[in-house]
């Protein structure tokens, strides 16, 4: 009873501070009484799991918003829009998904044989293995691995790693510039353990390939369009040789 009264009481003083303080008008009251009112609504939905606002995005064209002149113009890069579905991309399996033996050693760590990502090389830049070790590319918001270039690519990766033991290999997982930033760091990961499955599906050694995901902290083309954003959809390889 005494913690009822104690509460009337202090709402009663709130009320009265609102109405009093500031020389603030009666109206003025009011629509901060509305405003909070709305605030309690949104924290009472967001903690049961309800959030009006947010929304899974389903294709690229959500993307897309309209301008003040009625045009269709890409959504500004701000915006945390997640653009993943919420059921799977088709029938096809998630070969991503799929959990391969994890390396022995982690780079870099104290008493590993194999030194951190900075001592791997891009292999662009020798070219010995420029030919090999090329990008796999990604469709829109995909992380299986499509096409005959992709194709050849990782066979031809695959052969080498095979027959040159002592290459290692991190596999760097990009995204386009779209999308929230948590979730193109998981879409890269996805990437690049794609890679590595196709990779160890081929017979390569898992303690030679390691993973990585730069999200779209790493783009190639630093432009806004389609084109740039089908190169920066990438995995990428850096290569350590003993």
């Amino acid at each position: 009873m005494h913690l009822v009264k104690n509460g009337i009481l202090v709402g009663c003083l709130a009320l009265l501070g609102l109405t009093t303080g500031c020389q603030r008008t009666g109206g003025d009251c009011w629509e901060d009484a509305k405003t909070g009112s709305r605030h309690i609504s949104r924290g009472v939905k967001s903690f049961g799991g309800k959030c009006g606002d947010s929304r899974s995005v389903q294709n690229a064209s959500d993307f897309y918003c309209y301008d003040e002149n009625g045009n269709l113009v890409p959504m500004p890069v701000g915006q945390d829009f997640v653009p993943i579905s919420d059921q799977p991309m088709s029938d096809e399996v998630a070969m991503a998904d799929f959990v391969a033996r994890q390396p022995s050693q982690i780079p870099g760590d104290p008493g590993s044989s194999i030194p951190g990502i900075e001592s791997f090389r891009d292999p662009a830049t020798m070219p010995e293995l420029a030919g090999t070790f090329r990008n796999i590319s990604f469709e829109y918001n995909s992380y299986l691995i499509r096409g005959d270039d992709n194709s050849e690519t990782i066979r031809k990766v695959s052969n080498y790693m095979n027959s040159h033991p002592n290459t290692y290999i991190f596999v760097e997982g990009h995204c386009d510039e779209r999308g929230a930033e948590a979730f193109n760091l998981a879409l890269g990961a996805r990437r690049s353990n794609a890679v590595r499955n196709d990779l160890l599906a081929n017979g390569v050694n898992p303690d030679n390939v390691f993973t990585i995901s730069y999200g779209k902290e790493r783009p190639l083309v630093m432009e806004s369009h389609e084109e740039a954003w089908s190169k920066n959809r990438r995995a990428e390889f850096k290569v350590y040789q003993k």
